[in-house]
């Protein structure tokens, strides 16, 4: 591997952090004006949102197991039991719930993605599509970016249901708690600000998965090879990111609502 000085690696970050801004501010464009493919817009739908369902109500699930087990262990000292499903529906809600449906979609789909326009990239279809007066951009990103967004709305929804069922199902079977008082409490525990923040982290998680994943497979360079560096580039940087945005949106609404 070729090392490069401190000057010209601060460029080529500096030229990659420039290609994406136009490569996301292009696929989003696209949304407002010319043509748009609407069956591309559907199969990515179907493949993003229904194909990650197992994994998203798997994980959602057992998450809500685990929490409801290690809150019920850790309120016990306290003589709060009780209050079990108030931990497990804010911590689903605002953060589980959001961030790991986040990760189990960046891992499954923006590899894909980066692997899929790589391939495109290093046979010259993409190319080729220039060649016959498609624009690239439109027609394989701006699907996709769309797609991922509204999908990963609804995944973290279900996620977060899953994740509270699991709560309840461990709360009720294994530690015998009234399955009404954790619902009850569960619901009680939210407020709009909590539920505002945990459904808009999945908005912006959607938009760097599909973004990162389209970038890494549009820049892809150096036959399969290439694409294997750029699948792994693209799940990475990604999941770093929604961690990120995790962060900072936390921060952000805990200054508006003051949780």
């Amino acid at each position: 591997m070729k090392l490069l000085s401190p000057e010209l690696y601060a460029k080529s970050i500096v030229a990659s952090v420039q290609e994406y801004s136009l490569l996301s501010f292009r696929a989003v464009a696209n949304l407002f004006s010319g043509r748009r493919y609407w069956a591309d817009i559907f199969t990515q739908m179907d493949s993003i949102g229904v194909g990650s369902l197992p994994i998203v109500v798997l994980t959602g699930f057992f998450t809500g197991c685990v929490l409801a087990l290690q809150a019920a262990v850790s309120l016990k000292e306290f003589g709060a039991v009780g209050m079990t499903g108030r931990l497990v529906s804010l911590s689903m809600v605002k953060e589980l719930g959001p961030v790991l449906t986040g990760l189990m979609v960046s891992g499954r789909n923006a590899s894909g993605m980066a692997s899929e326009i790589g391939s495109m990239k290093v046979s010259e279809q993409i190319d080729a599509m220039r060649a016959l007066g498609t624009d690239p951009v439109r027609k394989l990103v701006t699907p996709r970016v769309l797609a991922t967004v509204v999908m990963l709305f609804f995944l973290t929804i279900i996620s977060d249901a899953c994740g509270t069922a699991g709560g309840a199902l461990v709360s009720v079977v294994l530690l015998r708690l009234n399955g009404s008082t954790f619902f009850h409490t569960a619901y009680m525990a939210l407020v709009a600000g909590d539920v505002v923040g945990g459904l808009v982290k999945p908005l912006i998680s959607g938009f760097i998965i599909a973004t990162i994943g389209c970038y890494y497979g549009m820049t892809t360079k150096g036959g399969t090879q290439g694409v294997g560096r750029s699948t792994t580039q693209a799940v990475v940087v990604s999941s770093v990111l929604i961690i990120l945005v995790d962060f900072l949106v936390t921060q952000l609404m805990i200054g508006i609502f003051g949780r």
